[in-house]
């Protein structure tokens, strides 16, 4: 007992203690799972957080949810691609843009990052009627008027993120190749490249794929998990082979230990409503295809009990 008194004040004295997907405490390191992340930042703990689950038989049609225009989002770029200790992450020229879908302001890109389970397993941060996709990825926008992401979280509209899901398929993605191929170089906490010759249209849907989606109000899911976050989900998911969606945990390191289970477990909705993009009649009669059709096919899906 004398010595785990010890270990604690040493850590707590002497190492900054991180926050962490899966808590860790030793005498070398500590980090806080997040269930107590409130303790690493106070906004963790506030009743408008994400992710959450989406019950689509609770959504609300709004026809204000317009297609979204992009502007650069076709134009190629060099960004660095890091490992951040938590996700791998790509830094965004802010010359692009997102406006309309019912957005209060022009948006102008800042990062994109993902988030992933275990050797392509239930990795997603929000679900879908109680399923959790293999990967999702988070295409994070800041007003034109601010200058960082900091600046930005003041405001409660401050951010648009843009979400979109991933799933299993039999043959490989050749779009994502150059940033699949490049974690190789960032397998480490701080490591990174430099990520040539993409754009961003490359790597999500095509445009008439992408006018149907749920917007809520909620945070950042990661501390200091500010309330400033208008979250669009896109339903049409991105198709990846499996030995893509592996590479994520297989390739990248932190602390010493592969890189899986990147993702913070469902917030409360406490009360907020979710909106839907599309006709409220073709979505029930169509019973959301996109979870049919993964349903059906088995792939890569887990149902909460």
């Amino acid at each position: 007992m004398h010595l785990f008194f010890t270990c604690y004040s040493l850590v707590f004295k002497t190492v900054l203690v991180d926050w962490c997907y899966q808590s860790e405490f030793t005498c070398s390191h500590a980090c806080t799972g997040p269930q107590v992340w409130e303790g690493v930042s106070h906004h963790c703990g506030g009743r408008f957080q994400s992710p959450i689950n989406i019950v689509t038989k609770k959504i609300q049609l709004d026809e204000r949810l317009t297609p979204f225009h992009f502007s650069g989002y076709q134009d190629t770029f060099h960004g660095r691609l890091l490992n951040n200790g938590h996700s791998v992450q790509l830094d965004l020229p802010s010359s692009m843009r997102i406006e309309e879908g019912n957005l209060s302001a022009q948006y102008k890109t800042l990062q994109l990052h993902l988030h992933w389970g275990k050797d392509g397993g239930p990795g997603s941060e929000h679900m879908i009627d109680g399923e959790r996709f293999p990967m999702e990825m988070h295409i994070v926008h800041i007003k034109e008027g601010y200058n960082s992401l900091s600046e930005a979280v003041r405001d409660r509209t401050g951010v648009a993120v843009l979400g979109f899901f991933f799933q299993e398929s039999k043959s490989a993605n050749k779009k994502f190749d150059p940033l699949i191929n490049a974690l190789k170089y960032i397998t480490q906490p701080s490591n990174s490249t430099t990520l040539r010759g993409v754009s961003l249209e490359m790597l999500i849907p095509h445009q008439e794929n992408m006018t149907k989606y749920f917007r809520y109000s909620g945070s950042l899911t990661t501390p200091n998990c500010s309330e400033a976050v208008v979250w669009s989900l896109f339903e049409n998911p991105i198709p990846l082979s499996r030995k893509q969606l592996t590479a994520f945990s297989q390739l990248l390191f932190s602390d010493g230990k592969p890189m899986v289970k990147t993702y913070r477990p469902l917030q409360p909705v406490n009360g907020r409503q979710v909106y839907y993009s599309a006709g409220h009649v073709a979505l029930v009669s169509t019973a959301l295809p996109l979870m049919s059709v993964l349903v059906s096919s088995g792939l890569c899906l887990h149902t909460t009990g």
